[in-house]
Order: structure tokens, then C-alpha cells, then sequence
């Protein structure tokens, strides 16, 4: 028996479908989603979808120099750092609001032991 102010189950199972939904299209658009990392003022280009995966990479010819590869892989380094913090941050975008929904959802929802 439901007790007062406590949520019936289906209306908690249709919740819980609606944020999976929700999730998963989020996935799909981090997956698609593209962002762009450089160092050395756009010498070193890294573009990687926001899922993580890298999906080019552009070097301007002048940074290559055979007596100095340190420089060119530094850049590489640095514009795969500036890549994924931009990715990070496109995902803390598109999935918060659903990470926080499911804390307060669960806590809300009154289902013992979790929230």
C-alpha cells in the first residue's frame, strides 16, 4: 500500500525510463559532438568529438623542425590537454543537469537507501 506523499511505483519506473532517455540522447550528442584544442596560438590543432575520440590532427608546418621535435610534441601534448578540458567541459554541460537529476530524483522519489 502506497503511503501518503510517497510516489506509486510506475510513476517512479516512468521517471526512471524518462532520465535513461535523456541519458542516452546526451551520449549520442557527445558522440557527435565536436571540439577543438590548440597550443602555440593554433600551431597544433587536436579536434576530438566530446566523447573523447580524436578525430584530426593539424600541425602548421613551421613548428616542424627535425633539431627541435621536443617543441612539436610538447604542442601536440598541450593542444590534446586544451581538447579534452574543452570535451570535459561540453559533457559537465550536457550530462549535469541529468547527474543532478538523478540524486534528487532518487532522494525525492523515496525510495529507501538511496539519495
Amino acid at each position: 500500500m502506497v503511503q501518503p506523499g510517497q510516489p506509486d511505483m510506475q510513476m517512479i519506473l516512468q521517471q526512471a525510463q524518462k532520465m535513461q532517455e535523456q541519458l542516452m540522447n546526451a551520449q549520442a550528442e557527445l558522440a557527435s559532438a565536436e571540439v577543438i584544442g590548440q597550443a602555440g596560438n593554433g600551431l597544433v590543432q587536436v579536434t576530438m568529438t566530446a566523447a573523447l575520440e580524436v578525430r584530426s590532427v593539424k600541425i602548421d608546418p613551421k613548428v616542424v623542425d627535425a633539431d627541435d621535435v621536443e617543441t612539436l610534441q610538447d604542442l601536440v601534448v598541450g593542444a590534446l590537454h586544451d581538447a579534452t578540458r574543452a570535451a570535459q567541459e561540453l559533457q559537465a554541460q550536457k550530462m549535469g543537469p541529468l547527474a543532478g537529476g538523478l540524486g534528487g530524483a532518487a532522494g525525492g522519489l523515496g525510495i529507501p537507501g538511496i539519495g
